[in-house]
């Protein structure tokens, strides 16, 4: 009986001895309660960021895009991109003064080589959501530089509240378009009239509140058409007057004109056939468009 005790014992000993050497090997980066910084650190109708300082390790950023869809990211900015290739595990962990709270899977991400670590929609949501409620979304993975170590990255939610509700309304005040949508857009004109249509109104409209918001946008270029009715000439002068109009209208809503490039180009290029009036309609038209580098 005493052998089974002692056996018992060294058994003990040597379970709790492993447990403390594994937990030797697990390096973590956390803010400090007193030092946990949030910060809305991009705000406009394109974007949104909500950036959260890890000493040490890196930047966590919760981050929102001007889109037809409601969308979030996140993103685990290191100062040491990974090594190698693996996956990391993402919990939500309850900080010690939740005493009987559980931890909660929340996602797997992937670990790329050479690339800061993200998370689609789902999995930001609702790690956001953990936050608000207090707990701290941590991330796990084995460390590519040291194979004796294991890494947590925690979220501190400690003065989250304030700068989360500013990133919201951030968010809910984005533009409800892209970019993309935008990019390429062709105005057309009401039957036998030079006032456009409901719709290209709408678009240009559009348009124009996307370039106040996106200065890094320096040129915009703006083309005319006309159809084949009447003398070249004039409808060269048509087309030009077409466009020269869609860009004192971007001056009115307080788009600077030297960013807007017009260009006439009278009945050439068409799209449909001149054969009836509702066919040459077609070829009048303003087409708008941009370009990033």
């Amino acid at each position: 009986m005493i052998n089974f005790y002692m056996r018992t014992l060294a058994l003990c000993l040597s379970l709790c001895l492993v447990s403390w050497q594994a937990a030797a090997t697990l390096r973590h980066y956390a803010a400090k309660v007193e030092n946990s910084d949030w910060q809305l650190a991009e705000q406009s109708r394109l974007r949104c960021a909500l950036n959260h300082a890890l000493p040490g390790y890196g930047t966590a950023i919760f981050s929102s895009m001007a889109s037809k869809q409601l969308n979030m990211e996140f993103e685990l900015d290191m100062l040491q991109l990974p090594k190698s290739y693996g996956m990391a595990q993402v919990y939500s962990v309850p900080p010690r003064w939740m005493p009987g709270q559980v931890t909660k899977t929340i996602a797997n991400m992937d670990i790329r080589k050479q690339y800061t670590g993200d998370l689609p929609e789902q999995a930001a949501w609702t790690m956001l959501s953990e936050l608000e409620k207090g707990f701290w979304p941590t991330i796990y993975y084995q460390d590519w530089y040291n194979q004796n170590d294991q890494v947590a990255v925690g979220l501190n939610a400690s003065n989250f509240a304030e700068p989360y509700q500013q990133f919201a309304q951030c968010v809910a005040n984005l533009l409800p378009y892209s970019f993309d949508d935008i990019a390429y857009t062709v105005l057309n004109y009401n039957f036998n009239s030079a006032e456009l249509t409901k719709y290209s109104k709408q678009r240009l409209a559009m348009i124009a509140d996307y370039l106040k918001e996106d200065t890094d946008l320096e040129l915009v270029l703006v083309d005319g058409y006309s159809d084949s009715y009447g003398p070249s000439s004039i409808n060269q002068q048509v087309s030009v007057k077409r466009a020269v109009e869609v860009k004192e209208f971007f001056r009115s809503m307080g788009v600077a004109p030297e960013r807007i490039d017009v260009t006439g180009h009278g009945e050439r290029h068409h799209i449909s056939p001149n054969t009836n009036e509702s066919t040459r309609a077609k070829n009048r038209r303003v087409v708008i468009r941009m370009a990033k580098p």
